[in-house]
């Protein structure tokens, strides 16, 4: 297996580092999506661990930052965000395809990045799975009743709350929350379901580090409805890490669930075996 650096893209403006193991007939690329503002490798190098990881395991793999994020430019191009980062996933798609002979990827983001990665995978029919990391979630019912009623049956919690709001009354602060609007519950559930429609295999991991909205593994039924259920579609909640995955055994836990996923839905065919 070898490593490579990229100057890539439409106006050759993407950078990135590709994994790539000798050939593998049929192979799936792996594309993994920046974070944010975080760079290709990831929070806490995650992303070269998982790579690195999957290269091992005969997958090809990419990293790379989109347009203006990290150590890639600007294409020069007038495009709404989205359709930047469909353009820029599908010069990236493009470059495995060269040098890896693949035609079909699987997408791996982290919040925004599994945000970016739903996209995509609505749009492109190259893509043929994708997990998806503390992506889009909604405060159900369920959820209000875990996180509200021990909260209100809790009368230490009532007297540090008095406590704070006199505090702030006193020094004139008030509370400012700065977050941006998820797509419609409704709009989601039918962009899962015609993934699982188009044939795309699902991977869904939260954890425990956004209990502000999600914080049981029933929450993925009661945010998307039956759809959870398609035996296209694997769910699973880690309670006990953050959001970030900042313990290294956190991380190695959620490779291991990655690339577990991957073998069952997209394995590798031996070097010399028919496909």
């Amino acid at each position: 297996m070898r490593e490579q650096a990229f100057r890539f893209g439409r106006a050759r403006h993407l950078i990135g580092i590709a994994g790539l193991p000798d050939a593998r007939p049929g192979a799936v690329g792996v594309i993994v999506l920046n974070a944010g503002l975080v760079h290709r490798v990831g929070p806490f190098r995650m992303n070269v661990d998982m790579t690195r990881r999957l290269n091992q395991a005969g997958y090809p793999t990419l990293r790379f930052d989109f347009s203006t994020v990290g150590d890639s430019g600007s294409s020069g191009e007038s495009q709404s965000r989205v359709q930047q980062v469909c353009a820029d996933v599908d010069d990236a798609m493009d470059l495995l395809r060269q040098h890896a002979g693949c035609a079909r990827f699987v997408l791996v983001g982290l919040c925004s990045g599994a945000q970016n990665a739903h996209t995509v995978a609505c749009n492109d029919d190259k893509v043929a799975g994708a997990v998806f990391l503390d992506g889009y979630a909604y405060r159900t019912l369920g959820f209000k009743l875990r996180h509200y009623l021990p909260r209100v049956l809790d009368a230490g919690r009532w007297r540090r709350w008095f406590a704070r709001r006199a505090k702030d009354a006193a020094d004139g602060e008030s509370d400012a929350v700065f977050s941006v609007a998820p797509s419609p519950r409704t709009v989601v559930c039918a962009d899962l379901a015609g993934m699982i429609d188009r044939g795309l295999k699902l991977c869904l991991v939260y954890s425990g580090g956004i209990n502000m909205y999600f914080n049981h593994p029933r929450q993925f039924r009661e945010c998307f409805g039956n759809i959870m259920a398609s035996p296209a579609v694997s769910t699973r909640y880690i309670e006990e890490t953050d959001h970030t995955y900042v313990l290294a055994s956190d991380r190695r836990r959620l490779i291991d669930h990655i690339e577990a996923w991957l073998c069952r839905n997209f394995p590798i065919v031996p070097t010399g075996a028919s496909s």
